[in-house]
């Protein structure tokens, strides 16, 4: 197949099948591009999610287009992005056309109710691979309380605590070589 179709085919099948925005994506993203194309290791899949939090837009969008990248250079990041964004806006496009008119039914509220509930799941989920990987002492622990309380409890800037966290893992870095 042609690897750009490849890109594009792949990332649309994610987009079209995945519903609840970026985090919600991540579990099939892993599947899709690191167990059954081999696309990107584990580590740097969890490096795509890190730099995809930390630019604009949704982080699954970003990362299909760190992943294109790797892959095909620009136009393969054109590929997988297109790929990622084209079953959304044709399904919002078509959903939009007629949530006026069955958006107060009270089955159509329930269902929204229930898929709330799965997508809160599936983020549960995204965070709990995320730090299992990523917390590997008590230093990345306390990374991990202190940006999730001072955001959660304190209404801290997200931005404010990623770049905090940042500076505080090149430091712990640095501390560690020179102990070493």
């Amino acid at each position: 197949m042609n690897p750009y179709l490849d890109l594009f085919l792949t990332f649309a099948r994610i987009g079209v099948c995945t519903f609840g925005g970026g985090y919600a994506m991540l579990p099939i993203v892993q599947l899709e591009v690191v167990e059954k194309r081999s696309w990107a290791t584990e580590d740097e899949l969890m490096d795509y999610y890190a730099i995809g939090q930390c630019t604009p837009g949704v982080i699954a969008i970003n990362t299909a287009t760190f992943i294109g990248y790797k892959q095909r250079g620009i136009a393969g990041a054109v590929c997988a992005t297109a790929g990622m964004i084209f079953p959304s806006l044709v399904i919002i496009i078509i959903i939009a056309s007629f949530i006026q008119q069955f958006a107060h039914l009270p089955i159509v509220q329930d269902a929204f109710s229930g898929v709330r509930i799965a997508v809160c799941a599936l983020v549960v989920q995204s965070v709990w691979k995320l730090a299992k990987k990523s917390v590997v002492d008590v230093p990345t622990a306390l990374i991990l309380l202190i940006t999730f309380a001072s955001v959660a409890f304190f209404g801290v800037s997200p931005v404010i605590m990623v770049i905090f966290s940042g500076a505080v893992g090149v430091l712990l870095g640095l501390f560690r070589r020179r102990r070493t």
